[in-house]
C-alpha cells in the first residue's frame, strides 16, 4: 500500500498517525516531490470508482488562483488529469493506493472499512 502526503499538510499528519498507531505497514511518498504522473493518476481514478472531481483538493490555494471551480467543468477527464499530473498540489492528499481501493483525503471511517 502506497500513501501520497504533504508532510506540511495537517490532515496528513492526522493520517500518518492514524495508520501508525494501528501499526500499517505503507510505503509514504511525498506528492509535492513525486508528483503523480498522468498513468498513475488515470489508473487510480479508474480503481477508485470515485467522481474525478474527489482527486483535486478543492480547499488549495492553488485550485483557487487557478479558478478551477468554474472551469473543471468545461474540461475533459483527460484534460483534469493532465492538469493534476502537473502539481502534486492540485491532488487532493492523502492518497492511499492498495491493490483493491484508492481512497482521497481522510476520512477515519472509510480508512477503518478499507485499511483495517
Amino acid at each position: 500500500m502506497k500513501v501520497l502526503v504533504y508532510r506540511k499538510c495537517s490532515t496528513c499528519q492526522k493520517a500518518l498517525k492514524w495508520l501508525a498507531a494501528r501499526e500499517v505497514v505503507f510505503e509514504e511518498r511525498e506528492i509535492v516531490e513525486e508528483n503523480p504522473t498522468y498513468e498513475e493518476l488515470k489508473e487510480w481514478y479508474e480503481k477508485s470508482g470515485l467522481p474525478l472531481k474527489r482527486f483535486f483538493n478543492t480547499s488549495g490555494n492553488l485550485y483557487k488562483q487557478m479558478n478551477l471551480k468554474d472551469k473543471l467543468k468545461d474540461m475533459s477527464e483527460e484534460e483534469q488529469l493532465r492538469l493534476l499530473a502537473t502539481d502534486g498540489m492540485l491532488v487532493k492528499r492523502p492518497v492511499v493506493v492498495a491493490e483493491n481501493f484508492v481512497l482521497t483525503g481522510f476520512k477515519e471511517k472509510e480508512w477503518e472499512e478499507n485499511i483495517l
